[in-house]
């Protein structure tokens, strides 16, 4: 805080009826400034305390002690459904794991859409699980599991997106898996079929 003095020093008069002005002399007081860098710095300590990186949670699956290897990570067809990314933001999908070689998938594309697109098919395929849970062909501990395989030609912007499919339709059950050489020629047999991709 700054103080004005305005004492006198009783100088001389420099003639008849001049009067000298009094001088002023101007002291900063920064006893508040030492208050203010001691709030700023607790302020910022506290801040910088509460604040904690953003990471994707990933729930990873329950091993049984009693179950084999290959019998923990074996898929139902039934609970599974694989989605290829591929090129110019496309997406395939099909039903099961497609693991038979001597039958190959019906592989289906659609798009990234709130309506019509793959979110539906998740939807569906969520819905059909349930249904065979009901029925008893399934048990309490299956869910719907979603194969993620994107293709050497798809960009991470569609990886990004199906990751977010999987948080907003809340699927339990997801993996990011390297796509085969088969789903391959299965992808660049249907873009010959229908270069429009299904869209």
């Amino acid at each position: 805080m700054a103080e004005m003095d305005t004492s006198s020093s009783g100088g001389h008069k420099k003639g008849p009826g001049v009067k000298k002005g009094k001088k002023l002399s101007t002291r900063i007081d920064l006893t508040p400034m030492v208050d203010l860098g001691f709030l700023l710095i607790t302020f910022f300590m506290f801040t910088t305390t509460l604040a904690k990186p953003k990471t994707m949670e990933i729930n990873m699956p329950y091993k049984d002690p009693n179950m084999k290897i290959e019998e923990q990570n074996k898929i139902k067809n039934s609970v599974a459904l694989t989605i290829l990314l591929s090129k110019n933001h496309r997406v395939y999908y099909y039903e099961g794991i497609g693991d038979d070689p001597t039958h190959a998938p019906e592989l289906k594309a659609t798009h990234f859409a709130a309506k019509n697109g793959i979110r539906d098919e998740i939807i569906a395929k969520q819905k059909s699980v349930e249904d065979l849970k009901r029925s008893g062909a399934l048990t309490a501990k299956d869910f719907a599991t979603i194969l993620i395989k994107p293709d050497t030609t798809s960009t991470y912007s569609d990886l990004v997106n199906i990751l977010d499919e999987m948080n907003i339709n809340d699927v339990k059950v997801y993996a990011i898996i390297d796509i085969s050489d088969i789903e391959q020629g299965f992808i660049k047999a249907t873009e010959e079929a229908n270069p429009g991709g299904g869209k």
